[in-house]
């Protein structure tokens, strides 16, 4: 193992692994930014370049192309509250709050911090129990996927204030509805189409999000009542960056839950189909549950812990991911099946023996990462300032700038113009709910879970028979199921339980 280590160190610190870990940190951390774009269109367009170059190299690139991507895509959730990429809708919940109160420069400060701790710590894991945990990964089957993703559905309760678990749970419903549209998967049929030809493919994740955020925020700003003062007010905040040091009660603050969530999102990285996307969601429930009960209600309106465990958990996902991907051969997101597909195109076969056949690549791979997290780092805090004028700019021409990145994204994504009018239908029917204080989040949270439920569910249901028996046969798909109901049922509990001891 070491000697493949140092054989990995000394293919990341030459010359032209540096050059491409540079520029691949650079590449990805813009391209995240944009939204509407994302790790696979970062890592997309970076294919012909990697090509070029030797196996180790180009998929050292593409690999910091991806964390980088994941680096950059808190900034456009944080200033302007779209989050183009799954794993950062998460950091919109809190960061947005806090740049428009005029902190918008420790909220992208606490991002950084939070995901250069995150992918660092993850490295670390990555680096000295690969294959440990390649072969933990391989004991999780369909029912226990199936558990994991209703124990993320559950998590839905953090998003819920309080008397609101009623909207909340009826949201996530209507997610899962929204994922149900396009080809049965099972059968290779439409279902609820609507007989449009165009919802064949189903809904595009970039669509509902682009238009339940950015377009939706857009609108409400819009609608809002011209109150002159109130806007100078919030001009004013808007424009100030705010410093972007973290004071020592804040550092204390964030450090068990930066921990948690880093190790939270790793082991969520481990598992194929589970990804960044799962964990930040998982990591900013949890937080909320276990926060104290003066700090739980900031949650949503600029908590420093609710920026810090989702930034922290999907950076260490994103690393994570690399795991089931090197040792196994399984991509678990579109973003590692293209790297994957870059590794065959390369003549590079990944899987169990990879590690030891071609040492460095494998390792090369895992120790560039303690490197491009510091890359990263270097790169984005002096860049703050300059990020952060984009809050500057007054609203009559933010508002429109906001339009134009999402009509783009979602277009450049399918060039349907079918895609435009449904995400403007879908962004009034979100103004409507936002203005009825539905909570958004278990929407997104319940379309991307939907798909994967009903994919490991019938997997699983396959593989018994159709018998639901799994559900109590294996005890890893019941231990997670008995985590998800005490998560569900706890807090009722706690309330009943006070309310008895009250009487």
């Amino acid at each position: 193992m070491w000697e493949g280590i140092l054989a990995g160190l000394g293919t990341a610190v030459s010359l032209q692994a540096l050059l491409f870990l540079c520029a691949g940190c650079l590449a990805g951390t813009f391209i995240g930014m944009l939204p509407g774009l994302g790790p696979m269109t970062a890592i997309a367009l970076m294919i012909p370049i990697a090509s070029t170059l030797e196996p180790a190299v180009g998929i050292i690139m593409m690999a910091a192309v991806y964390y980088g991507a994941i680096f950059g895509g808190s900034t456009s959730s944080i200033l302007i509250n779209a989050p183009g990429v799954a794993s950062t809708v998460a950091t919109s919940f809190d960061g947005f709050p806090l740049a428009r109160s005029g902190q918008a420069g420790k909220a992208l400060a606490i991002a950084a911090l939070a995901s250069f701790t995150g992918g660092l710590i993850s490295a670390g894991c990555l680096l000295l129990a690969a294959p440990l945990l390649a072969t933990l990964s391989l004991s999780f089957q369909s029912s226990d996927y199936f558990a994991l993703m209703v124990l993320g559905l559950v998590s839905v309760a953090a998003f819920a204030g309080s008397g609101a678990m009623l909207k909340a749970l009826l949201m996530t419903v209507l997610g899962l509805m929204l994922a149900t549209v396009g080809t049965d998967p099972g059968q290779g049929i439409p279902r609820f189409t609507l007989g449009q030809v165009d919802l064949i493919d189903g809904i595009s994740f970039l669509l509902l999000v682009m238009a339940t955020f950015a377009l939706a925020e857009a609108l409400l700003a819009i609608l809002r009542p011209a109150d002159d003062s109130l806007r100078q007010q919030e001009q004013q905040a808007m424009q100030r960056l705010g410093s972007i040091a973290i004071s020592a009660q804040e550092a204390r603050q964030m450090t068990p839950v930066v921990g948690r969530s880093s190790l939270l999102g790793f082991f969520i990285g481990l598992l194929p189909g589970a990804g960044a996307t799962i964990a930040s969601f998982l990591a900013y429930g949890s937080e909320q549950r276990i926060a104290p009960k003066t700090q739980r209600d900031s949650f949503g309106k600029g908590s420093i812990r609710g920026l810090a465990a989702p930034e922290a958990a999907n950076n260490a996902a994103a690393t994570g991911s690399f795991v089931p991907l090197l040792t196994l051969g399984i991509p678990g997101s579109g973003t590692t099946a293209i790297l994957l597909g870059a590794l065959i195109a390369y003549g590079v076969q990944p899987g169990p023996l990879l590690y030891i056949d071609a040492p460095e690549i494998f390792w090369a791979v895992i120790v560039s990462m303690w490197l491009g997290n510091v890359v990263l780092l270097v790169l984005n805090l002096p860049l703050i300032p300059y990020i952060a004028k984009v809050l500057a700019v007054p609203s009559r021409y933010l508002l429109p700038l906001i339009l134009f990145f999402s009509v783009t994204g979602v277009y450049l994504v399918s060039f349907n113009p079918f895609d435009i009018q449904l995400m403007v239908l879908f962004a009034a029917v979100a103004v409507l709910f936002r203005l009825l204080d539905f909570p958004m989040a278990p929407l997104i949270l319940g379309f991307i879970l939907g798909g994967m439920i009903e994919e490991n569910l019938s997997r699983a249901l396959l593989i018994y028979d159709g018998s639901w028996s799994f559900l109590w046969q294996r005890p890893l798909t019941m231990g997670i199921l008995t985590v998800a109901a005490a998560v569900a049922l706890g807090p009722s509990a706690v309330t009943l339980y006070k309310r008895l001891m009250g009487r």
